[in-house]
């Protein structure tokens, strides 16, 4: 008489293959991934109905409602800026600056912070505004 007794065998599925797989999608989506730079605080900007898509930004400032200055997430004083500019510009000499300035910020902060600006050398500076 035969024997049917089952064979202790392991039966698995090699997921190696899978693995692969799920990898190579991975770095797919990080490498096609947009990048979208913040500067991190929260602001209402001013209105504008005129206005244009600036294609590469290197440097976000914001300006609180609170008249706090903000470079890369590290709150700055007025008397700081213009170092910490040219430092960030000198990294990527194309890129330009955009000022997110809350609508309850004062003027004359928006004023200074575009001169210390353009003393760190900088060519092109955008005001960021939202549209009518």
């Amino acid at each position: 008489m035969r024997d049917h007794s089952q064979k202790d065998e392991d039966t698995e599925i090699n997921m190696t293959p899978m693995l692969d797989i799920v990898f190579i999608m991975l770095i797919f989506f990080i490498v096609t991934a947009v990048f979208v730079k913040e500067a991190g605080v929260d602001v209402t900007k001013p209105e504008a109905a005129t206005g244009e898509l600036q294609p590469q930004v290197s440097i976000l400032i914001a300006v609180t409602d609170k008249n706090d200055i903000i470079i890369n997430r590290k709150p700055t004083k007025i008397d700081s800026v213009r170092a910490a500019v040219k430092k960030l510009h000198s990294e990527n000499p194309r890129g330009t600056v955009n000022i997110q300035a809350d609508v309850r910020s004062d003027a004359t902060i928006v004023m200074d912070l575009y001169d210390a600006i353009k003393d760190a050398g900088v060519e092109t500076i955008a005001i960021s505004t939202e549209a009518k």
